[in-house]
């Protein structure tokens, strides 16, 4: 099988593009490195690709800029999947996106809707924040690390890499249309960044913070944890951190 990753330089994609060939699949990285722009569809070529998984992201915390990605992205894709025959699109998103679509994650929840509205069969993941997350999101001043106040249950980037693979090889009859993953436990990112540091060896303070507005009501409240049908991934952080 033929699969072309968007956004597969990124955390996510790299880690889908390593394992689908490692799975014994041909596997392409669509992003700006790759000499493809996925928000103005340039050099977007799917010919001969089966199917199509979407890792995109940014950074922004502007609804109206993220849902203007989204949608830019999508529909190049869709448009791409349809001109070369691709069978089946699969997209990552986030728990808890749809429910509470607001900054960054109100594209997200564009993103899903236009999915399941799609001209190609479409299978949606949604997964919880990585274990990577708290690094990325850490602003660092000395010492003294800041994170958002913030709950989730953070999974390991490379099993929601790994489920991205197997959702593209079951294709769209198999596939579920919407599907839930998450890691084995829920935490506050500030405790754990606290513990990647403590196994680091590294010192200094943790320090969370309260986000403004609904936005940042819902990341405290837990308002991104899961449902009770999400699938629980086994990975641990002790056991991601043996491996990072």
């Amino acid at each position: 099988m033929k699969v072309a990753v968007a956004g597969g330089t990124g955390v996510v994609g790299s880690l889908t593009v390593r394992i689908a060939r490692e799975r014994g699949h041909e596997a392409v990285a669509l992003s700006r490195r790759t000499g493809v722009d996925l928000v103005t569809g340039s050099g977007l070529d799917l010919t001969g690709v089966d199917a199509v998984i979407d890792a995109s992201g940014g950074t922004t915390v502007s609804a109206k800029a993220s849902r203007e990605f989204f949608r830019a992205v999508t529909e190049h894709l869709f448009a791409a999947e349809k001109r070369a025959g691709v069978r089946h699109h699969v997209a990552l998103s986030i728990v808890g996106a749809a429910a509470h679509p607001h900054g960054y994650y109100a594209g997200k929840a564009l993103q899903e809707e236009l999915v399941a509205a799609g001209p190609v069969p479409g299978t949606i993941l949604r997964a919880t924040q990585f274990f990577e997350f708290a690094l990325q999101n850490a602003v660092r001043i000395g010492s003294i690390a800041l994170l958002p106040r913030m709950r989730s249950q953070p999974v390991a980037a490379a099993s929601v890499a790994g489920e991205l693979v197997s959702l593209a090889e079951a294709g769209p009859g198999a596939a579920p249309g919407v599907t839930e993953l998450a890691g084995p436990r829920a935490v506050r990112m500030a405790e754990l960044l606290r513990e990647i540091r403590d196994f680091r060896g590294e010192s200094g303070r943790v320090i969370e913070f309260p986000l403004p507005g609904r936005f940042g009501r819902t990341l405290a409240s837990g308002g991104l944890l899961p449902g009770p049908a999400a699938r629980r991934d086994p990975v641990t952080l002790a056991a991601w951190l043996l491996r990072a």
